[in-house]
């Protein structure tokens, strides 16, 4: 898994979609260069895309045309992606939304998805998995991972999710997991495996 950060490969040529009567598609994440190069990739495949860099860019796009689709990094620089997916649902119930997490943020993912987000991709994805997680149907099932998470990352994965369940309270975190607070915090300290 590449880092956060880290911007999307070049994908081959978009076929054309059925995106439906309105084509708008909001773009959030505060990583400048994954921003551009993602918006370019989804202007090809016939989205009319607005791209936002932060919650409070996002919110004023939102208030100016709710978009048809929208995409979301939940960690941003000014506040929460959950913030931005609230606030399309009041403007657009039926908007569809994708919320982009980086390590440790799934069950921040999972809140989003909740709260109205119809699915979640791992950060970096490319325009291909972003484009078909948005115009997926309810049956549709994505394809299995072509690198599934090791059983060390999901562990992680899962006691992040405690951690973040406690209000990030290591203590609490500790308790409910059956650890020692000292070895839950120096797995907290620790990057996430791969």
């Amino acid at each position: 898994m590449a880092p956060e950060g880290s911007v999307p490969a070049p994908d081959t040529a978009p076929e054309a979609l059925e995106l439906g009567p309105d084509p708008s598609l909001l773009l959030v994440d505060d990583d400048e260069a994954f921003l551009r190069r993602l918006g370019r990739a989804m202007e090809r495949r016939g989205f009319q895309v607005t791209m936002a860099g932060s919650v409070a860019q996002a919110v004023e796009a939102i208030a100016a045309h709710p978009p048809a689709y929208a995409v979301v990094d939940l960690r941003l620089g000014d506040g929460n992606g959950l913030d931005v997916v609230e606030r399309l649902r009041e403007r657009r119930d039926d908007a569809r939304v994708i919320v982009l997490t980086g390590y440790g943020a799934i069950a921040s993912a999972v809140a989003a998805v909740k709260i109205g987000a119809i699915d979640y991709l791992s950060k970096p994805a490319d325009a291909a998995e972003v484009t078909q997680a948005l115009l997926a149907q309810g049956g549709d099932l994505p394809e299995p991972p072509e690198n599934p998470m090791s059983a060390d990352r999901v562990r992680w994965e899962h006691i992040q999710r405690v951690y973040e369940m406690c209000d990030r309270n290591v203590y609490e975190t500790a308790r409910r997991l059956g650890m020692h607070r000292r070895t839950l915090q120096r797995i907290l300290a620790k990057r996430s495996p791969r």
